[in-house]
């Protein structure tokens, strides 16, 4: 449909003459003096020019919304050399309350080692899986297509549901699978269209997907493309963030939130990246292996038993708090102390 509007405006040249003669009944004068009228000060004929012209506008017009289409990407991705050196000056000098949190935190690396399709497989692969499970349920596939390098749309599509099942992929995710690659497969998606689609485009082709929701999009722009203006309003880390952040007293509804971050433009994605640090910093650390105190003494076997009891009732107690979902888990390449940050638990104060 967008090759047919540019090409509407190319046959008009040839339509002119006609609308001329029918809209003046009046004598038409010769073809000199015509010439030498419409360039002297007849208003008439200068007037009965203009709509001629002005009809070609709106129909030159429409070019100019093509680049929403061609899937021009916004902006620098945050793996380029000096990007995120330019978001972080940036996000200092546009909010003076999120510049304490930066000068708290390294700053991030944006490095995602995959091809989108094998990223968008992995993301599918680890969710709603605890980050333990998802690794050795990863760890088992690529061992079953042969290493990352076999990671294909066709590999993938010759896997059967019993295959998978058998490595711990629940049937509906293998349908997620399958439904993505077909999609390649078919030509619907590609790497190379994927990298060169516009943020809103990536988006609706991607939800397209079995399985890949808005929430999977946002973290896969971020985390896998680097784009540098993703706003995940819908995840919970993140809105927790800005909560503390502005010391607000609710946690802000994901329609708050593109207000509350307007001033992070054209770098929504590296402030997100600091919420979850934020949040992150904020959460409860573990209680070491070897207690201090008389707990510590090995004589006493109940004593121990005590501390092995106490240690249980807290993970548990981990374990029962609300957890935010760590993009971590879906997609690698988050820069400094990720392995650290992976083993952490995360939940919501």
């Amino acid at each position: 449909m967008g090759e047919q509007s540019l090409s509407q405006p190319k046959p008009q040249p040839l339509s002119p003459s006609p609308p001329a003669s029918t809209a003046s009944p009046a004598p038409a004068p010769a073809p000199a003096a015509a010439a030498s009228t419409s360039t002297s000060s007849s208003p008439a004929i200068a007037a009965a020019s203009r709509p001629k012209k002005a009809a070609h506008r709106p129909s030159d017009s429409n070019p100019p919304k093509k680049p929403r289409l061609t899937f021009a990407i916004p902006g620098r991705p945050l793996s380029a050399a000096g990007e995120v050196g330019v978001a972080i000056r940036h996000l200092r000098d546009a909010d003076p309350v999120l510049a304490a949190v930066i000068d708290a935190h390294d700053a991030p690396v944006f490095q995602c080692p995959h091809r989108p399709f094998h990223s968008l497989v992995r993301s599918i692969l680890y969710q709603q899986l605890a980050f333990k499970a998802a690794a050795s349920v990863y760890s088992r596939f690529l061992s079953l297509l042969g290493g990352e390098a076999s990671v294909t749309p066709d590999a993938v599509l010759a896997l059967t549901p019993q295959q998978l099942r058998q490595i711990g992929v629940s049937p509906r995710k293998a349908s997620y699978l399958h439904d993505l690659a077909r999609k390649y497969v078919s030509g619907i998606l590609s790497d190379s269209a994927i990298i060169n689609m516009d943020d809103r485009s990536l988006a609706a082709m991607l939800t397209m997907v079995k399985g890949i929701g808005a929430w999977s999009v946002h973290m896969f722009m971020i985390f896998s493309l680097a784009r540098p203006d993703v706003l995940p309003s819908a995840d919970l880390g993140v809105r927790k963030g800005v909560q503390m952040l502005y010391e607000l007293e609710d946690v802000p509804r994901p329609s708050q939130m593109d207000k509350l971050c307007e001033r992070w433009r054209p770098y929504r994605s590296v402030g997100a990246w600091y919420m979850w640090r934020l949040i992150e910093s904020k959460v409860p650390q573990p209680a070491p292996a070897i207690p201090v105190g008389p707990l510590a003494l090995p004589s006493p076997d109940g004593q121990i038993m005590l501390h092995e009891q106490h240690q249980q009732q807290q993970q548990q107690q981990q374990q029962n708090v609300i957890q935010m979902i760590d993009p971590l888990q879906m997609l690698p390449g988050m820069g400094p102390r990720s392995e650290r940050r992976r083993a952490r638990q995360r939940a919501v104060l």
